[in-house]
């Protein structure tokens, strides 16, 4: 039976490690992008991107941009991708990430009510993140869950980098309460509210995947809000002292892009619907001091410095149990952070391109 699947973003660094993928299983694959030049600055059509998948530029915010791409298909399966990224960037620019986030997202519903009324999708994948669950759920001493919510300034100027007493427990959506301390965070939120009533209203599966840190080849090197990993890669390959914030003690989960890739693609196909977003990580929680640690080593640089500052928004730990995750979708990740980095590190060597 022919399938067509239509990819917002699907020229991002994401996208195009899904593309592959996606072109083997449909007989269609159409990605929507606008190419902002933070992520393209030659604003062409990305080499990476499978020759099999058709582009379209315009975005995600236009009305009319939507109604261009829609006029001769209706998606069997949407994937929306198409996000502002920038934790701290949003602080600076909020109304730029609500509008592509929250509008962008309703744009697109409304464009798919409007040009296919009779058929809309069967099911639409969200990429939502981490970011929505703050700084998520910590146990006392005595065994009580509680919810510290956000790092104060205050906090923050005495270098008071954790909650204390109170130990940070990983991420899991079906325990874990979501509480954003970023504008990028609420604006996940929304997007994963938004899109799941509206599915359930009109009998359109939503499928929810909350990415962790998301790294590895094909990430843009110029755009300095897409991750600290190809930025401490850059930093030591020059021959530079890390610099790290807080104490070196800030926690992530930093997942694989093959592995982001392959989440993303089995949500796509064999997803129950079931409306409890999928955690989406490697399992494994490093400090961001152990990360410059592996990419100084590779590199032979100098060992990195802590240097006490601190970002407003920024959580102090961030990992997740992706059990439910691996059960359900049969998928289990397969680079580990070490691995991973030096994967990275190999493709900036060979002259990757920005």
């Amino acid at each position: 039976m022919s399938k067509t699947c239509l990819v917002t973003g699907g020229a991002g660094f994401i996208g195009c490690a899904l593309s592959p993928l996606l072109a083997g299983q449909f007989s269609r694959v159409v990605a929507f992008d606008n190419l902002h030049p933070q992520v393209h600055p030659s604003a062409e059509r990305p080499a990476a991107l499978d020759s099999r998948v058709e582009f379209v530029k315009g975005d995600v915010t236009c009305p009319e941009d939507w109604d261009r791409v829609l006029k001769d298909f209706a998606p069997d399966v949407v994937i929306h991708l198409a996000a502002e990224t920038g934790t701290g960037q949003s602080l600076m620019e909020a109304s730029r990430h609500a509008h592509v986030n929250v509008t962008g997202t309703t744009q697109m519903l409304d464009a798919l009510v409007r040009n296919n009324p009779e058929a809309l999708p069967e099911r639409i994948v969200l990429t939502s993140s981490r970011a929505v669950y703050g700084e998520g759920a910590w146990k006392d001493a005595n065994g009580a869950i509680v919810y510290p919510g956000q790092r104060s300034r205050e906090q923050l100027e005495r270098a008071e980098w954790d909650f204390p007493s109170l130990k940070a427990l990983p991420f899991n959506s079906h325990t874990t309460t979501p509480d954003p301390t970023s504008v990028y965070g609420a604006t996940k939120l929304a997007q994963e509210h938004i899109l799941s009533s509206w599915c359930l209203a009109l009998g359109v599966t939503p499928v929810m995947l909350r990415l962790q840190n998301v790294y590895g080849p094909g990430q843009s090197l110029i755009n300095s809000y897409t991750g600290i990993v190809s930025l401490f890669a850059r930093m030591a390959k020059e021959g530079k002292s890390i610099p790290v914030y807080e104490d070196g003690v800030i926690i992530r989960d930093f997942v694989f892009i093959d592995d982001v890739a392959n989440a993303i693609f089995a949500a796509t196909i064999h997803s129950d619907g079931t409306t409890k977003p999928y955690d989406v990580g490697s399992g494994e929680a490093t400090s961001v001091a152990q990360l410059a640690d592996i990419i100084s080593r590779y590199y032979k640089a100098p060992e990195h410095h802590i240097n006490g500052k601190y970002r407003h928004g920024d959580v102090r730990h961030a990992s997740c149990t992706i059990e439910e995750t691996k059960e359900v979708l049969n998928w289990s990740p397969k680079i580990m952070v070490e691995e991973g980095v030096h994967i990275l590190c190999k493709w900036i060597d060979d002259g990757a391109q920005a």
